[in-house]
């Protein structure tokens, strides 16, 4: 429930975070820096064999991996990442296998990752429910990778709400004669940053993870309505300390003796009223 130890302290920040947050297996890695891999179901071999071994790095560095467990790109990231950690967030209830043919997977994570669900238990998943489900893969990440996926697709609308959220965005480039490239080639074009390795990834989140002190696997933070709460004089502050030149959040926190959770809250409050924007890479800027 939003409010509460277990809830993921990276979605409890975004404006339509779900109240309710059902999961299967070990709540603890989400609370963990995380990173989605995302991409088409008609995924080529050479993508699939990609996202998976991106997913086993990744998790040998001790980044969950989420992703959706839908077919192609969505299942070999979870295979791959199966031992260090995965995260699979349905658009159905989080006990509603689907696709069918993944119902060993789904297992497994219920086993050794964490399945996640905003819908009640034995909840059918919906075509409109797809694009919500995309919100939270895109939320509970501290980055998004795509790696293949059509011009308009749920991969991007994935990419998009990270971008929204403030987090980092990767695409994988392709061959301009494959249509599936060619999602993941706008997103470059467009800003994101390009993927070719693990590092990649890694050189774009180390200042993040720098700054942070990890969370013990068992560990419990304080609950996100107790972090978020500032008061009159630490606002202010943090106002003060915003700039029309992008600021990192970690910086303005430790500017202000703050937490990050406390200063997305009080950016949050200037979003809603025009004046600030949360950018790509942990960043946000006042509106000139």
């Amino acid at each position: 429930m939003h409010g509460t130890p277990d809830y993921p302290v990276l979605l409890a920040a975004i404006a339509d975070a779900p109240p309710i947050l059902y999961a299967i297996g070990s709540h603890a890695l989400l609370q963990r820096p995380a990173v989605a891999i995302v991409g088409a179901r008609n995924a080529s071999a050479v993508g699939r064999r990609f996202a998976h071994d991106l997913a086993a790095e990744l998790g040998s560095a001790g980044l969950p991996v989420v992703s959706g467990l839908a077919r192609g790109i969505d299942t070999s990231a979870h295979l791959g990442a199966l031992e260090s950690g995965t995260i699979a967030v349905m658009a159905g209830g989080a006990d509603y296998v689907y696709p069918p043919q993944n119902e060993s997977l789904h297992a497994e994570i219920c086993a050794q990752g964490c399945v996640v669900s905003e819908m009640p238990p034995g909840s059918e998943p919906r075509a409109q429910h797809f694009p919500r489900r995309n919100r939270i893969v895109a939320a509970v990440a501290s980055a998004v990778v795509v790696v293949e996926g059509a011009a308009r697709s749920g991969s991007l609308i994935t990419a998009r709400l990270a971008g929204e959220y403030g987090r980092d965005v990767l695409a994988v480039p392709g061959s301009p004669m494959d249509p599936r490239a060619r999602g993941p080639n706008a997103l470059i074009r467009q800003g994101a940053a390009l993927c070719e390795s693990a590092d990649d990834v890694l050189a774009l989140l180390e200042p993040a993870r720098a700054s942070r002190v990890p969370l013990p696997v068992d560990a419990q933070p304080d609950p996100p309505g107790c972090e978020e709460e500032a008061s009159e004089s630490e606002r202010d502050r943090i106002v003060a300390a915003l700039s029309v030149a992008p600021g990192d959040i970690d910086d303005i926190a430790r500017l202000c003796a703050s937490t990050p959770q406390t200063v997305v809250a009080v950016v949050m409050e200037l979003e809603l009223a025009g004046r600030a924007q949360r950018l790509p890479g942990h960043r946000v800027q006042l509106l000139g």
